[in-house]
């Protein structure tokens, strides 16, 4: 009896839990070689029963915007669509997990497609019995190596969801805070709402029904190591399946070369890769990119 009493307040406590939104402070360097260009997102996890999603706040706003402009013609008559893009955060990925297995997924685009990778790495944690409070919360410490790096993170049991921000998740309770040894990534709870998508779907709804391509993480590594070596591939083949007729022009009404404009996409992205050098996942880093 004592027992079935233990878990109907657990149940009840994981009822409340669920159908929240908590916004986490994402904090993270891109470039090791200039520690003052720290930069700062939020990030949301949204939960419900059926699993979580975790997302940039920003970006969320962004893309409501724009799904608003394309329903408006069906309602106004017009046929315009007036938008400008307002998203200026970095984190354009989406990370869902399925609950109770906690099957993660990642949703992301490269070159002209859009793909689901199913992550199958499992994350081993080394609870320790040090515990501090993080704001309203007495989190408890845990330890772990994922994605390249070491990990801490602070779990509070207040909050009975095994979930945590990105692809993290496993613990007796909900991580509010996880920083990197380096300190140059790290996550902590910012606040708590309620979750206005409480039907049961752990899918954003999307701006436009494209099809996304299923994956494994290890087709997923080598396709986007593929395209950080050759980050001009979906643009060549593009030209090349748009034939010899093929004009371009600048924004001053200039022709451009698509030779010239390969050259100076390639240019672009390898300037662009030196100053990315920090990745959340080490291990999608390419060597010279040290």
């Amino acid at each position: 009896m004592k027992n079935y009493f233990v878990l109907l307040i657990l149940a009840a406590g994981l009822l409340n839990a669920q159908n929240k939104r908590f916004t986490y402070e994402y904090t993270y360097l891109i470039d090791s070689t200039n520690k003052a260009d720290i930069q700062k997102e939020l990030v949301v996890l949204d939960v419900n029963a059926a699993g979580s999603k975790f997302y940039s706040y920003e970006k969320f706003k962004s893309d409501s915007l724009l799904i608003v402009e394309i329903e408006k013609p069906q309602y106004t008559g017009s046929e315009f669509i007036k938008y400008s893009p307002s998203y200026k955060g970095k984190i354009t990925y989406t990370i869902s997990k399925i609950y109770p297995t906690y099957e993660t997924f990642l949703h992301i685009g490269l070159g002209t497609d859009e793909y689901k990778v199913l992550d199958e790495r499992k994350t081993v944690w080394k609870i320790n019995a040090e515990k501090q409070k993080i704001g309203e919360f007495h989190a408890q410490k845990a330890e772990t190596e994922m994605f390249g790096r070491k990990w801490t993170a602070w779990f509070a049991t207040e909050i009975p969801i095994q979930d945590g921000p990105y692809k993290f998740h496993g613990l007796p309770g909900l991580i509010i805070k996880i920083e990197d040894f380096t300190k140059t990534h790290s996550f902590e709870l910012m606040g708590i709402s309620k979750n206005l998508d409480s039907a049961g779907s752990t899918d954003q709804k999307k701006l436009f029904n494209s099809q996304e391509i299923a994956v494994n993480y290890t087709q997923y590594k080598k396709m986007y190591l593929e395209l950080q070596n050759d980050p001009t591939k979906s643009l060549r083949e593009m030209m090349n399946q748009s034939g010899s007729n093929l004009r371009m022009v600048s924004s001053d009404g200039s022709e451009v070369k698509p030779a010239d404009l390969i050259r100076k996409r390639e240019l672009e992205a390898q300037e662009a890769r030196k100053k990315n050098n920090n990745p959340l996942e080490l291990d999608l880093q390419i060597p010279d990119a040290k």
